[in-house]
C-alpha cells in the first residue's frame, strides 16, 4: 500500500533513549552471506569502526531526545511512499585522496538510494550538514593504512551481490555502546 502507513519493526526492546540528545543513523543492511563477508573484509584490514556492512542513508547525526517520535513517524511515512528495490553491489572504489575510504560500489539502485536518502533528510528537527555529496556506497576499510586500503581494493574487484531492498533500519548511538537498530521501516507498505 504505497502512501499508507508503512509497517515498522520496533527492534529497541521498548526501551526508551535518555539524555537530551541521541546519535542517530539511517542504513540499509546488506543481507547474508555478504553482510558478513563484507563486515569480516573491513575488520581484516584493521578498521577500527568495523561496524557490519551497510549502505548509509543518513550518516550519524545528533538530534534532540524529544524529537525522535517525529522523526519516526516522517521516516515511517517515507517508507510507504518507497516501493522495494533491487540493489546490485559490484566492485570497488576508493575516495582517495580525499578521504582514505575504499569502498563496494553500488552498480544499480543508486537513484533509489539517493532519493531515500533526500526524503529522510528532509525531516522535521533532523539536520546534518554535509561535507560532501550523497553517493551510495559500502564502506569496506577506512582510515588504515594504505597497503590494507589496497589489497581490500584489490581482493574485492570482483565482487558482486544482487538483492532486494524492503527496509532500512534507523540505528541509535547514545555514546555508552557501539551503534543499536531501533526500528526498521518496511518499504510500500
Amino acid at each position: 500500500m504505497v502512501g499508507g502507513a508503512a509497517r515498522s519493526v520496533d527492534r529497541s526492546g521498548g526501551v526508551p533513549p535518555t539524555g537530551d540528545t541521541i546519535q542517530i543513523g539511517i542504513a540499509v543492511d546488506i543481507p547474508e552471506p555478504w553482510g558478513a563477508q563484507l563486515t569480516r573484509r573491513r575488520v581484516e584490514a584493521g578498521d577500527p569502526l568495523a561496524v557490519p556492512a551497510h549502505v548509509t542513508l543518513l550518516g550519524p547525526t545528533e538530534i534532540r531526545t524529544a524529537n525522535l517520535p517525529g522523526i519516526e513517524r516522517h521516516l515511517a511515512a517515507v517508507a510507504a511512499a518507497h516501493l522495494p528495490f533491487t540493489l546490485h553491489l559490484r566492485g570497488t572504489g576508493t575516495f582517495r585522496p580525499v578521504t582514505q575510504v575504499v569502498f563496494v560500489a553500488v552498480a544499480a539502485g543508486i537513484s533509489e538510494c539517493e532519493l531515500l536518502a533526500a526524503a529522510i533528510a528532509a525531516a522535521p528537527g533532523l539536520h546534518r550538514e554535509l561535507r560532501f555529496p550523497y553517493h551510495p556506497h559500502v564502506t569496506v576499510a577506512q582510515d588504515v593504512a594504505p597497503e590494507a586500503l589496497d589489497k581490500v581494493y584489490e581482493d574485492l574487484a570482483d565482487f558482486s551481490a544482487m538483492f532486494e531492498v524492503g527496509a532500512f533500519t534507523l540505528f541509535s548511538h547514545s555514546g555508552q555502546a557501539r551503534w543499536q537498530p531501533r526500528r526498521d521501516f518496511c518499504l510500500g507498505d
